[in-house]
């Protein structure tokens, strides 16, 4: 049976791409309804697209096997942008008064367009997290209502290459997939591991991915600091081929011995060791770890460094949560609390939102994370019917020929040639009808961006007020002087 109403999500990752369908149940848990997953790493490095025509095929390859399982069409998807160039940079726009005055929803509109319009030479912004605005001498979520002769904003701004987006977006188009939404990967990551508790008391999320590994600092429920570091897991892993070996067989060994802080058993009479698959030589467990430590140590150090210069490592009263697939190394989390000195570290290996899915599916390693958090994020139904119901109408003449093919076949039962003719003839109504679908797609979303234009146009000449939205989301958390301290 054909499911008509479902989510559509998929993450590019360094070394995977991974595409799912899921629907939301009442109660706030995710049904998983379809899943497909491809090697990246020829094609994707340090979370960057740098093949498109690799990237577009995969895409393709992961649509139609997860409409396969779904035995319908998606009309677009979710996807998480994120990569190396990824990182926050603060900003200060300021506003003097010729005299006191009343701060108006149209000043503080005006000062978050002022800070968006700001250029950044090869950067684009994806978002702006304002912080608070200050007043005299006063740090206030929303400043509207307040008198004064000076206000101040701050704000972090979001950025990344613009290549990254346009080479995403090319992606897409090049595979025929529409894009329901971009949403920033580590937001996504937090919304869907972190608590409300974790984010207002002060926290780090340290996602250790493939090829990069991204931190972001939460306080007072507001993003505080985000960046990308080029180290992940697969750093080990090359380390580790220094032994002479093939990458599958460093990240086998990775996995069954690695240990971040590895000691001899002193019970022990042998040392410890390991064998190769391939060719059955024998090496010591020390000298594996030897290896896994010093890079540990290298990436851990990169980290605590990150976090340092965010300004808040003394603010984190809830600690550091580790996720992504990397994190998974023994002692990891122990590394970094010998060099932080913060006790207070905890692994998210799911998303707090209960995923419903085959064991086979669900990963407890935190690497899915990040793919179950865009599926939580969506509110669109990604099934084509939704999209375009009007496509149905010319699917008829173009069906009118099948019983003179099927009569064809039946005739000449026997002729195999003419059964390749009527099965080609087959594919050719599919795939006329598939153009179909998708001209009558692409006319629906040419009206809606005019009406999404039409829209913008009459939301210009009202005044801007964008920022509103952000500050309204802030209003709900008040600042205390000992929390910008």
């Amino acid at each position: 049976m054909a499911t008509t109403e479902f989510i559509a999500a998929i993450e590019l990752g360094s070394s995977k791409i991974t595409g799912v369908a899921g629907r939301k149940n009442s109660d706030g848990s995710m049904q998983v309804l379809a899943y497909a997953q491809e090697d990246s790493s020829t094609f994707i490095r340090k979370g960057v697209i740098f093949n498109l025509d690799k990237t577009a095929q995969s895409l393709t390859s992961i649509i139609n096997r997860l409409e396969g399982e779904l035995k319908n069409s998606i009309a677009k998807v979710y996807v998480g942008i994120g990569g190396q160039s990824l990182r926050t940079v603060r900003n200060v726009v300021s506003r003097d008064l010729e005299e006191e005055a009343i701060i108006s929803e149209e000043l503080v509109s005006a000062i978050g367009d002022e800070n968006i319009a700001i250029p950044v030479v090869d950067m684009d912004i994806l978002d702006v997290a304002p912080q608070e605005y200050k007043v005299g001498n006063n740090l206030q979520a929303n400043p509207v209502g307040l008198v004064g002769s000076h206000i101040e904003g701050r704000f972090l701004n979001i950025v990344a290459r613009a290549s990254v987006r346009k080479n995403l977006e090319h992606c897409f188009q090049q595979a025929k997939i529409d894009i329901a939404d971009q949403l920033i990967a580590p937001l996504v990551t937090a919304n869907a591991v972190l608590t409300e508790s974790e984010r207002r008391s002060g926290c780090a999320l340290i996602d250790f991915g493939a090829d990069t590994t991204t931190i972001s600092v939460y306080k007072n429920n507001i993003l505080r600091f985000l960046t990308v570091l080029p180290l992940g897991g697969n750093s080990i892993t090359r380390d580790i081929t220094t032994l002479q070996m093939e990458e599958e067989e460093a990240e086998r060994l990775k996995k069954a011995y690695g240990d971040a802080l590895y000691e001899e058993d002193p019970e022990q009479e042998e040392e410890a060791t390991c064998k190769l698959e391939d060719d059955n030589r024998i090496i010591k467990v020390a000298d594996l770890n030897n290896i896994i430590e010093a890079r540990a140590e290298e990436i851990v150090a990169n980290v605590w460094n990150q976090i340092q210069l965010s300004g808040y490592e003394d603010k984190l009263l809830a600690g550091l949560i580790l996720t992504g697939g990397a994190a998974n190394l023994k002692n990891l989390d122990e590394t970094l609390r010998k060099r932080s000195k913060i006790e207070k570290i905890r692994m998210a290996k799911l998303p707090r939102n209960t995923v419903h899915a085959p064991n086979n599916i669900l990963k407890k390693d935190g690497s899915q994370n990040t793919l179950f958090g865009l599926l939580f994020e969506g509110n669109q139904n990604c099934c084509l019917t939704e999209t375009a119901p009007q496509a149905a109408a010319p699917v008829p003449p173009v069906s009118k020929p099948e019983p003179e093919v099927h009569r064809t076949a039946d005739m000449f039962e026997d002729d195999q040639e003419l059964k390749e003719q009527a099965r080609l003839a087959r594919l050719k109504k599919e795939e006329e009808e598939r153009e179909a679908k998708l001209a009558a797609k692409e006319a629906e979303k040419l009206r809606k961006q005019k009406e999404k234009e039409e829209k913008e146009r009459r939301k210009r000449e009202a005044g801007p007020s964008w920022i509103q939205r952000k500050i309204d989301s802030l209003t709900k958390e008040i600042f205390s002087d000992d929390d910008m301290k």
